[in-house]
């Protein structure tokens, strides 16, 4: 009965320790937004729910119009890219090309 009560100290202390530090990391990873996991290693955070899947359909098709856009605005800088450093006798040629319109 001795040995059990020299020994109960130690086990409640490291108890008290794994305990204090299972709260700890569990803390961090809900601050810095790792997911936490359940008993038996299952994701526990995020939940996908309805909500979330349509707002990632939103945002995909957000990315792709402002992909199509990006593409357009590209396509029209480098138009002004060749007017700039186009020689001012070529532009001058095309231009008055297409003012003369063949009847």
């Amino acid at each position: 009965m001795e040995a059990v009560m020299r020994i109960a100290p130690l086990i409640v202390t490291i108890t008290m320790i794994g305990t204090v530090g299972w709260m700890f990391t569990t803390w961090l990873r809900i601050k810095n937004g790792y997911p936490l996991d359940g008993n038996w290693g299952q994701a526990l955070y995020p939940k996908t729910d309805q909500e979330s899947i349509e707002r990632i359909k939103l945002l995909s098709q957000e990315n792709a119009q402002l992909r199509a856009e990006l593409g357009s605005i590209k396509d029209r800088l480098a138009n002004v890219e060749r007017i700039v450093t186009d020689g001012s006798h070529s532009l001058h040629a095309e231009i008055e090309a297409l003012r003369i319109k063949p009847n």
